[in-house]
């Protein structure tokens, strides 16, 4: 027999706020089977059941800082698709095309929301730096107070101070030429080449 509830004692079930219920409405992800008077009504059944799959979802973040790195994406993306399909995981892989400085890419922002609202069990990734170059550390933590399992393929041997600096210089490089290809100064653009020229050859 079915029971129902209202969408704050849903909310709670799920371990999402209202707000995120109503938009989840919207876009058809989770559909009220009853409205009365406007109040929403929820099948504690069908709630139970979404909370049990969504538990269960890897989600699989890959990452390039430019356009000419669309290979290297799709690479990534493979990877992590044949790894997850081989450890039998329900996934899903979501992936970013920009500076690993950028905070508000679509990728990422999709990714966090998952991890707040509890909506996943674990995060792959191919390498630790593919989800930020800075501040990678945080959402690793924040993956822990959630209990998101986090696992990268590739650990591989540490990288020494130098190349590491020699990664952050090219990063911020990449960020700066965005804008200043913005402005259609042959001048900028060659001095872009030139430094990114200069950094790699003293990896």
């Amino acid at each position: 027999m079915s029971r129902f509830i209202k969408i704050g004692e849903a909310a709670k079930i799920l371990g999402v706020s209202v707000q995120t219920l109503r938009r989840w409405e919207e876009t058809e992800t989770i559909i009220p089977a009853r409205k009365i008077r406007g109040t929403r009504y929820y099948d504690y059944n069908q709630l139970t059941g979404v909370k049990d799959r969504e538990s269960e979802l890897t989600i699989g973040y890959a990452r390039v800082s430019s356009h000419d790195q669309k290979k290297d994406l799709e690479r990534q993306k493979n990877v992590l698709s044949s790894y997850c399909a081989a450890k039998g995981w329900s996934f899903e892989i979501v992936s970013d095309l920009g500076s690993g400085m950028n905070y508000r890419k679509k990728g990422l922002k999709k990714l966090l929301d998952a991890i707040l609202e509890r909506k996943i069990k674990r995060l792959v990734l191919t390498h630790k730096d593919r989800l930020l170059r800075f501040g990678a550390e945080l959402i690793f933590a924040l993956c822990e107070v959630r209990q998101v399992e986090v696992v990268i393929i590739n650990q591989g041997e540490e990288s020494s101070f130098e190349e590491e600096l020699a990664k952050d210089v090219l990063e911020i490089i990449t960020v700066f030429s965005a804008r200043l290809y913005g402005a259609r100064s042959h001048k900028n653009k060659k001095l872009i080449e030139a430094a990114k020229i200069l950094v790699e050859n003293d990896e």
